[in-house]
């Protein structure tokens, strides 16, 4: 299934360095997980896929609009303001 080609070409990708014995054993580790999610996808386990209930937004409730605090009565005990901002030492 995935030769050593692939497997370089997915290392280069990655930015991964592979000797060419772990590219070999890369290579055959790659095609060995390949070949148990292909026995995993073709079990039928008989259940019902899970799916999510759809949401009723009719159920939210309606936005309204209220008037915030004035930013004159905010900033009013700061001690700096810039651009109706409180102004904070920088901490690094």
């Amino acid at each position: 299934m995935v030769d050593e080609k692939l497997t370089a070409h997915l290392a280069e990708l990655s930015k991964l360095e592979f000797t060419d014995e772990e590219l070999a054993d890369m290579t055959k580790d790659m095609t060995d997980i390949i070949g148990l999610m292909d026995k995993v996808c073709g079990f039928e386990s008989g259940a019902e896929p899970y799916t999510l209930e759809a949401a009723d937004y009719k159920a939210l409730r309606e936005d309204k609009y209220e008037a915030s605090y004035p930013s004159e009565d905010i900033l009013r005990n700061a001690d700096k303001v810039k651009n109706d901002s409180f102004v904070v030492p920088k901490v690094v």
